[in-house]
């Protein structure tokens, strides 16, 4: 039997034993949680650096190419930059850069020579979004009187660039130079008016259409918002002296307002669309730089303009061209089931009203210095037809005029901005500068029919019996040297 204290003494070796392998293992642990540790540490210093460099990445990346974010409504085509007559294909520029191509003294005495006025006493206009529908009307008759006038536009794709550049063309050959550049350039604005001594800006650039904004929300605060900042900043500071300036504002402005007709002293404070809200903020804009810097600033609210050269993404345009095609087309009802009405304007019409603007601008009073001698006019008016029409009596005067009818689809207007009616009350562009609208639906479509049928090479013996368009037109249009009377190819 073995000596109790030799018992205990291998009992205390083998809690010893125990001890010690016990001390082993957390040993071991702790090594382990330890290296697993300075491992997820040495990891996570990894995947920061990597974050980190991946940002910015990003950011160049964002610095230099301006992506989709700002830059959708400034892209221009390969095929519509090439065909510039000013200049070769370049790279857009963007509100981050001034990479501007344009310089040289060649290039300064043609953008000089367009902007002199043929006149005397005649105005020297810029002109932005010179290639668009009003823009290009309103170029050609300031020429046509005998005022200098250059012209600005970036051919971006929101409709087809070659009714765009087929527009340069025409406007090319009554000796407008219309550049291709954006007018968020600050440093080609800069340019232009070192160059030249402007005395009105007539800016009419802007991305277009109330339900494209559900798609592409920020091309509108791009063109709309940070565009407009971008002219008036380069008028107010830039500018010596500073011109005149007047903008297209939109009847948009009104959104959920029913008081009819709309008139320039209603609410303007709860707009329908994305759209009318940019225009809203801009008429916001031009109070903070004509009461700061002193600029003489105009904004016109014009209601659903048509006409000879104008834009494939309008009602009567698109309707018109799926008529002749056999394609069905969508007409809207209210939501209480009435007709959607709209004033309808004829481009003729809203020219007249844009050179009165331009002529009773009033001067600005400011200077490069940033000091102003007193206030400047801060003015906006209404430019419409102030006779609201059914938009099912527009389709049956295409109908009539084509000689075909239309596959109608009538549904109920959706949430997308539209509003059911607009009506113009036009009294304070007539106490001010004459403005009369005096062109009839009928006559204006008669018009733009003529011209669809010219520019798109249409065959009027093809069309069905009924449906051809003298081409004198009719009324005071028939003796009227205008837009849509000129060829399409010239």
């Amino acid at each position: 039997m073995p000596h109790p204290s030799s018992s205990s003494a291998n009992l205390d070796a083998a809690a010893k034993g125990v001890k010690l392998d016990r001390y082993a293992s957390g040993s071991a642990l702790l090594m382990r949680r330890a290296t697993s540790a300075k491992i997820v540490s040495a990891s996570s210093h990894l995947l920061f650096r990597a974050t980190v460099l991946a940002t910015l990445a990003l950011v160049c990346l964002f610095a230099v190419h301006y992506p989709s974010l700002l830059s959708h409504s400034f892209r221009l085509s390969a095929a519509a930059s090439s065909s510039s007559p000013t200049r070769p294909a370049t790279r857009h520029r963007n509100l981050l850069g001034s990479s501007s191509a344009y310089g040289g003294a060649a290039w300064e005495r043609e953008v000089r020579r367009s902007a002199t006025p043929r006149r005397d006493g005649g105005m020297s206009v810029l002109v932005t979004g010179a290639a668009g529908f009003v823009g290009a009307h309103c170029a050609l008759a300031l020429r046509a009187r005998g005022d200098g006038v250059l012209g600005l536009d970036n051919f971006n794709a929101y409709y087809d660039p070659a009714l765009k550049r087929a527009r340069q063309r025409l406007l090319a050959s009554r000796e407008v130079v219309v550049l291709s550049a954006d007018i968020n350039d600050a440093a080609l604005l800069e340019r232009l008016f070192a160059a030249v001594p402007f005395t009105h800006v007539l800016h009419l650039a802007a991305q277009a259409g109330v339900r494209y904004a559900m798609r592409a929300p920020q091309t509108y605060v791009a063109s709309n918002v940070a565009g407009l900042v971008s002219v008036f900043e380069a008028a107010a500071r830039h500018a010596d002296p500073q011109p005149a300036i007047v903008w297209a504002s939109s009847s948009s402005v009104y959104g959920l307002n029913t008081d009819a007709p709309f008139s320039e002293e209603h609410r303007t404070d709860r707009p329908a669309s994305l759209y009318a809200a940019t225009k809203k903020a801009g008429e916001a804009i031009a109070h903070a730089y004509n009461h700061i810097y002193g600029l003489s600033i105009t904004g016109l609210r014009f209601f659903t303009v048509y006409g000879p050269w104008g834009r494939p993404d309008m009602a009567y345009f698109s309707f018109a061209q799926s008529i002749v095609a056999g394609k069905p087309i969508t007409l809207f009802r209210a939501a209480d089931g009435t007709e959607v009405r709209r004033d309808f304007t004829y481009i003729d019409d809203v020219v007249q009203g844009c050179l009165g603007a331009l002529d009773t601008a009033g001067k600005s009073t400011g200077s490069k210095s940033g000091k102003k001698r007193g206030p400047a006019p801060l003015r906006v008016y209404n430019l419409g037809n102030t006779s609201p029409v059914p938009v099912t009596r527009m389709v049956g005067i295409l109908e009539k005029l084509l000689g075909k009818k239309a596959n109608k689809r009538v549904v109920t207007m959706p949430s997308n901005g539209d509003v059911p009616f607009t009506h113009a009350n036009v009294s304070h562009a007539a106490r001010d500068f004459g403005y009369h609208p005096t062109t009839s639906l009928d006559a204006g479509l008669r018009q733009f029919v003529q011209w669809f049928i010219q520019y798109y090479k249409i065959d009027p013996a093809k069309l069905p019996k009924g449906g051809r368009v003298s081409a004198g037109g009719s009324g005071k249009h028939a003796k009227k040297k205008s837009m849509g009377a000129m060829s399409a190819s010239s």
